[in-house]
């Protein structure tokens, strides 16, 4: 499947509308999130890099004009407009990772408008996703205060394209490992995983599955204690480790039950047994919340491995997103309905001490403080090589030590609220006014 073809209907019609029309004057369509979701004192901008990638080799062909032309029941000549369509535009963007906040664009896309107009979809999916589920994993490592996390989501994700999107985004936001081999490979990300409850029930008993598992894997080995009763399920593998001195870095992995409980009793157990360095690994159906309430309860769980409800951003899987047109051929324009209206002109996000925004006008100048929004493709080209994970990680980390304590909350948080600059708020007056007036002579 064609990423060109991976579009609403409704961006083809346009397109081929403002070609037919000769409405090929620059456009600039604006990314935000209108409202943070409920329970989320920030949200951290990812998705940029999978987007200039497509921007970059996004080439309407032969094959997708038939593809258009079967979704449209026309001859494929009437979509001859579009053939050889590419991208060569202009996109500023907040680089990923760093912290963003309501109303605040992610990115912005200038190019002729039936070419800015056919990427909206797929920009706004990638960019969607990826901040969603970005900004969950970052809300997990708040909670766990320090200690590692691991990656799990895989198997629950909303399909494998989606789980490696989720890797990745751990790993962005300071995760320490995945179980998902292919992204390790693909981003350089540690792999770490144990073995099913289905391993132990195929042998006759659990310690001569910790036995086999130690033959086939000599190094530190992490067994799962919770198949059958998870206190002698750590017994088992406490004597398991003495008897083949299978050293530091072994741990046991909790998956069910009172977590908290179940680690205060296999931590007493294994240092009875004189395993002081055997680490303690908690998961299952874990997500900040569930961190959060063990950490504060001074559980003795050394690392998290989070999976379902991280990979599918579970208590907000999606972004109240918008890619809307605020100006065409020089004239800003602005759309206002009724709890959707937006703001007209080109935008930057000039950010203060404390997180102190002000969404401004892309063309004023820029008052002491960061611009958030900078420049990343021009011509259809990047400005510069892709960034790397490290580099969004280390934004990240900035952002997120910066933020005020009460966005950072787990329960309740309070999100810094962004403000309009003077010039943006009176741009935004006088088309609202001149609009309104039009109407009215209409």
């Amino acid at each position: 499947m064609s990423e060109v073809t991976t579009t609403d209907l409704y961006e083809v019609t346009m397109a081929l509308s403002y070609l037919r029309e000769d409405m090929c004057a620059p456009a600039t369509f604006s990314l935000f999130v209108r409202d943070l979701p409920p329970g989320r004192g920030f949200l951290v901008a990812a998705g940029l890099e999978p987007a200039l990638d497509y921007l970059s080799r996004l080439r309407v062909g032969r094959a997708d004009l038939q593809e258009f032309a079967e979704a449209l029941r026309r001859p494929v000549k009437d979509l001859e407009p579009l053939h050889g369509l590419s991208f060569d535009g202009q996109v500023r963007a907040v680089p990923e990772g760093r912290l963003v906040f309501a109303g605040e664009p992610l990115l912005e896309v200038t190019a002729p408008l039936p070419q800015a107009q056919l990427v909206e979809t797929y920009l706004l999916s990638l960019v969607c996703h990826q901040t969603a589920v970005a900004s969950k994993a970052a809300r997990c490592v708040l909670a766990a205060a320090g200690r590692p996390l691991v990656d799990f989501s895989l198997r629950r994700t909303h399909g494998p394209e989606a789980g490696m999107q989720a890797a990745r985004l751990c790993a962005l936001v300071g995760f320490a490992g995945t179980s998902n081999v292919a992204a390790a490979t693909r981003y350089g990300i540690p792999a770490a995983g144990t073995m099913a409850h289905s391993y132990i029930e195929t042998f006759t008993s659990e310690e001569e599955a910790f036995r086999a598992f130690a033959r086939t894997h000599p190094g530190p080995v992490t067994f799962l204690v919770d198949t059958y009763d998870t206190d002698r399920g750590v017994a088992t593998a406490a004597r398991v480790f003495t008897d083949l001195d299978l050293g530091p870095g072994c741990a046991v992995r909790l998956d069910s039950g009172d977590l908290g409980a179940l680690a205060h009793r296999a931590r007493t157990a294994l240092d009875e047994a004189g395993l002081g360095d055997v680490q303690i690994i908690a998961s299952g159906g874990l997500d900040e919340y569930g961190v959060d309430r063990l950490v504060r309860d001074g559980a003795p769980i050394d690392a998290y491995a989070v999976g379902t409800k991280v990979g599918t951003a579970a208590d907000a899987p999606y972004l109240d997103a918008a890619y809307k047109l605020v100006e065409y051929d020089g004239r800003p324009v602005m759309k206002l309905s009724s709890a959707k209206a937006t703001a007209p002109g080109p935008k930057q996000v000039f950010r203060g001490v404390g997180f102190h925004d002000v969404i401004a006008l892309a063309n004023e100048e820029p008052p002491d403080g960061q611009s958030l929004l900078r420049t990343v493709m021009r011509g259809g080209l990047r400005t510069e090589a892709p960034d790397t994970l490290d580099a969004a990680r280390a934004r990240f980390e900035a952002d997120i030590e910066a933020l005020p304590e009460e966005a950072r909350r787990i329960e309740d948080p309070v999100p810094p609220l962004p403000v309009a600059s003077t010039r943006l708020s009176a741009l935004t007056a006088a088309v609202r006014h001149r609009l309104e007036t039009r109407a009215q002579v209409l």
